[in-house]
């Protein structure tokens, strides 16, 4: 059953009734970390929970605490920042034995490891279902880079692939089918650390948002906030995603619409710095895709000789009682603009 859920709403209530401070330099929603000025320098803060909820599977104990630090660090990567320091809240569910909290821990000390961050410490719980809180702090780059600032003409650009949140969402919530049984088998989804990116990203972008939320609800962010468009085509799905979408019969546009991100960088750069942006980017060998245009209004999809509205497209999973139920809506929609 689909309610009506409007968390933006929600979320600008609790805001308001907490005390604030000039120090916090960006607004709600602006940024993906909170900018903070102490001592005449800029820091970001960011804070994120991860459960069942958002789809990771838990056959691979490694995998899971790599990507729920990866997940937790790139809102600092979004804000082209450095992370600094890492704490966390870890609640372990019943079932995890001690070589599955060893293996978790592994994959969330080597993410540190690889963007020397320093952990800080935290608090440790048990509980019939597992839940990550991440906690980060971090430093500005040259310049904080957040979700505002996109303009008419403007690239827009992804850091990596579309689909492998979404193709993990659907390897566990389709776990009994059998034909995605052998994907299933081989698949070890592991979010990438676009730290080295970010840095190049903040020398050129306009703004930038990550995609942990999926690439279609980074795209209306940025759109809403920005009072926008776009209109986005020739998109870079991961294959093992279009054969996953294929091989149950669902159409390939889910791993752009659907919400379970793969915490990538999605940004906008202008006509005028488009050139020397891929071409110093060629140089440090980073792949960076062009995915559109921002425009006037429209949320334009093109696919070969297709062109779908996605503007009146409006629904988050959350607004459902079932995941399943979610995914027949957006087939459903699709199919009406075909």
């Amino acid at each position: 059953m689909m309610r009506v859920n409007d968390e933006k709403k929600t979320i600008e209530m609790i805001n308001s009734m907490f005390p604030q401070s000039n120090r916090r330099l960006n607004k709600c929603f602006e940024s993906d970390a909170e900018v903070i000025s102490l001592d005449d320098k800029q820091f970001l803060f960011t804070i994120d929970e991860f459960s069942g909820e958002d789809m990771f599977r838990e056959n691979d104990p490694y995998t899971l605490g790599w990507n729920v630090a990866a997940g937790g660090i790139s809102d600092i990567f979004a804000c082209a920042g450095i992370p600094l320091f890492y704490g966390h809240a870890m609640v372990v569910s019943n079932a995890w034995n001690e070589d599955f909290i060893r293996k978790f821990t592994g994959g969330v000390a080597d993410v540190l490891k690889k963007t020397d961050t320093v952990f800080i410490g935290g608090d440790f719980g048990k509980a019939k279902n597992w839940h990550y809180t991440a906690s980060i702090i971090g430093k500005t780059g040259n310049r904080p880079l957040n979700r505002t600032g996109a303009s008419v003409g403007d690239a827009i650009y992804l850091s990596g692939k579309i689909g492998s949140g979404n193709l993990e969402a659907a390897l566990k919530l389709y776990s009994d089918d059998k034909r995605l049984k052998m994907i299933s088998a081989v698949i070890k989804n592991r979010f990438c650390l676009r730290f080295k990116e970010s840095a190049f990203i903040g020398e050129y972008a306009n703004c930038c948002i990550d995609t942990s939320d999926g690439v279609f609800n980074a795209l209306n962010t940025i759109s809403e906030i920005n009072s926008v468009g776009y209109e986005i085509s020739d998109l870079p799905y991961i294959n093992t995603g279009s054969l996953g979408a294929s091989a149950i019969s669902l159409p390939k546009e889910l791993l752009l619409l659907g919400e379970a991100g793969e915490y990538e960088l999605l940004f906008t750069v202008s006509i005028k710095d488009e050139k020397d942006f891929l071409w110093r980017g060629k140089q440090k060998k980073f792949n960076f895709y062009k995915i559109g245009r921002v425009i006037d209004s429209s949320r334009i999809l093109i696919d070969g000789d297709r062109s779908m509205d996605l503007s009146h497209l409006h629904v988050r999973a959350r607004d459902f009682d079932e995941r399943k139920e979610y995914l027949e809506y957006l087939i459903n929609y699709l199919k009406e603009q075909t």
